[in-house]
């Protein structure tokens, strides 16, 4: 019986939340214009290969980092409703509380969906090789990602509450080193070993490395499995300090 509330919980909060995305659905092509500027100045720039084209390479880390994106500035979207009161009253209703994170986490699965259509779509004309099964099954490695992203972000948010500037000084602090060392717009494999160490330790990078095993048609099972590993770890630890958060939110 408690679970099922805990699902039914959940469904409503995911719909509300959804419910302005779709009614406004250029907030997801404008929380993914930093990445479509990404690929439109770097793609000239990059060398020729043999066998295939360049963004073969290229266009799985813009995916990741539009994910990247896209679910770090979600925390905003609760900062607000704290702030004019909104949280404050879904707090007082029925709902439960672990519900108000997942159900909104959740939702960060959908705007990844369309955002990386959008992505591989404008890529195929100028060369990009579309493999359908292996962009599905980056998607659903990216979709875990995505909710364990989008949980921290609202966990920063919480943390926040009415000081904006420090959720925005976190979050611009955390994105980009992530963004850089998992070799998102640059290879770090010849970097100094401080460089890999630092990447090594990053969850992100072994989605990336995976999401480019996968955008090529390739399925190798220990990149694969480590993205899995790095993904679920992710949402595991989002869900949990975002629940926490929440319970505690006043």
């Amino acid at each position: 019986m408690s679970s099922t509330t805990m699902i039914t919980d959940t469904v409503t909060v995911f719909s509300r939340e959804l419910r302005p995305v779709l009614r406004d659905p250029f907030s997801v092509v404008f929380s993914m214009i930093q990445p479509l500027v990404f690929l439109g100045l770097f793609a000239p720039l990059l060398p020729e290969v043999e066998g295939g084209s360049a963004l073969q390479w290229f266009v799985p880390g813009i995916v990741v980092m539009s994910c990247l994106f896209s679910t770090s500035f979600t925390g905003s979207n609760l900062l607000f409703e704290i702030q004019t009161g909104a949280h404050e009253r879904m707090l007082v209703t029925p709902l439960r509380r672990p519900a108000l994170i997942v159900g909104r986490a959740l939702k960060e699965i959908v705007p990844m969906i369309v955002q990386t259509l959008i992505i591989v779509l404008v890529c195929v004309p100028f060369g990009f090789d579309l493999h359908i099964l292996g962009v599905l099954t980056g998607v659903a490695i990216l979709a875990v990602m995505a909710v364990g992203l989008g949980a921290l972000s609202y966990t920063l948010a919480l943390a926040s509450k009415n000081t904006e500037w420090l959720f925005w000084t976190v979050q611009q602090t955390v994105l980009f080193p992530l963004l850089l060392l998992a070799g998102i717009l640059l290879p770090v494999d010849d970097g100094p070993g401080w460089l890999r160490a630092l990447s090594s330790a990053n969850p992100l990078t072994y989605v990336v490395d995976a999401e480019r095993a996968l955008f090529n048609g390739e399925f190798p099972a220990s990149t694969v499995l480590a993205a899995v590993v790095a993904s679920v770890a992710v949402a595991a630890l989002g869900l949990a300090v975002g629940t926490r958060a929440m319970r505690r939110s006043s």
